[in-house]
Order: structure tokens, then C-alpha cells, then sequence
């Protein structure tokens, strides 16, 4: 049974992921149906989160918007996910961001890490 379900979720996985990590500031083009239309939407921001595994993998990306925090959730090998740029490298320490939430201004900022 687990040799089916395996099989089945691999045919659902994209080819090409960038590599990204949690603290790395990604742009993620997905796209937006509004009603017959549909369009690519962009979101900017620090990833917060990645949890799960195998095709059910999920990654949170947290941005300020007019001074509000709004953060987005989406599957990694989603349909809806057109592509995800990595625009700079984040230097954490922490498997899971939750503290940025609390924070305001510059202290919600992560270290830039400088290869």
C-alpha cells in the first residue's frame, strides 16, 4: 500500500524547486482566478516557516503591508505556485520564525547572510 501511495505522490511533485530556506526574503508568483479571469499575483516576503514532507510540504511567507503583517501559507508543489525567486539569503538560527510576528520596524529585520 505505502508503494502506491508513494508512487502516486511523487508523479505530483514539481521538478524544479529553487532552494530556499527559513529567514530567505522570496518573491512567490501564484496565480489568482477571479471568476473567468486569471492572473499572476506576486508576494514578497520573509519565509517564516516550512513544515511537512513529500508532496503535503508547505512554506509561510510573511510580509508588512501598510504597516500590517500579512502572511500566506502555500503548498510547495502546488499548481497555483507559478515559480518562487529567492531574492536574498536570511541568517537564522531558528527552524520556525514565530517571534517576527511580535516585532515592529527594524527589529522584525533578519541579518543578511553574506557568502
Amino acid at each position: 500500500m505505502n508503494d502506491i501511495i508513494r508512487k502516486i505522490e511523487a508523479e505530483q511533485m514539481k521538478a524544479e524547486i529553487p532552494e530556499f530556506h527559513v529567514g530567505d526574503t522570496v518573491r512567490v508568483s501564484s496565480k489568482v482566478i477571479e471568476g473567468t479571469r486569471e492572473r499572476i499575483q506576486v508576494f514578497e516576503g520573509t519565509v517564516l516557516k516550512r513544515q511537512g514532507g513529500s508532496n503535503r510540504e508547505t512554506f509561510t511567507v510573511r510580509k508588512n503591508s501598510n504597516g500590517i503583517g500579512v502572511e500566506k501559507t502555500w503548498p510547495l508543489h502546488s499548481p497555483i505556485v507559478e515559480k518562487i525567486e529567492v531574492v536574498r539569503l536570511g541568517k537564522v538560527r531558528r527552524a520556525k520564525l514565530n517571534y517576527l510576528r511580535d516585532r515592529v520596524g527594524k527589529a522584525a529585520k533578519v541579518k543578511e547572510l553574506v557568502k
